[in-house]
């Protein structure tokens, strides 16, 4: 048996409600482009939109491990 090997895909996910959901966006869309070999993620940024002086969208810059071999 050979150890894993992993391709990194950088991502932004986003979301109106909250960081998590910014964080689950950005996964799902990993899983479903990958065929579900996501394995683990990083946390890379966090930012967001202000309108109104409040904040009105979360973005998460994630880099996604997937399983190539």
């Amino acid at each position: 048996m050979s150890d894993p090997v992993y391709k990194k895909i950088e991502i932004i996910g986003t979301s109106a409600a909250s960081i998590e959901d910014a964080i689950a966006s950005g996964v799902t869309a990993v899983v479903k482009t990958d065929a579900g070999k996501a394995d683990w993620f990083e946390v890379q940024e966090i930012r967001g939109h202000i309108t109104d002086g409040k904040p009105s969208q979360y973005q998460v810059v994630l880099k996604v491990g997937v399983h190539v071999g």
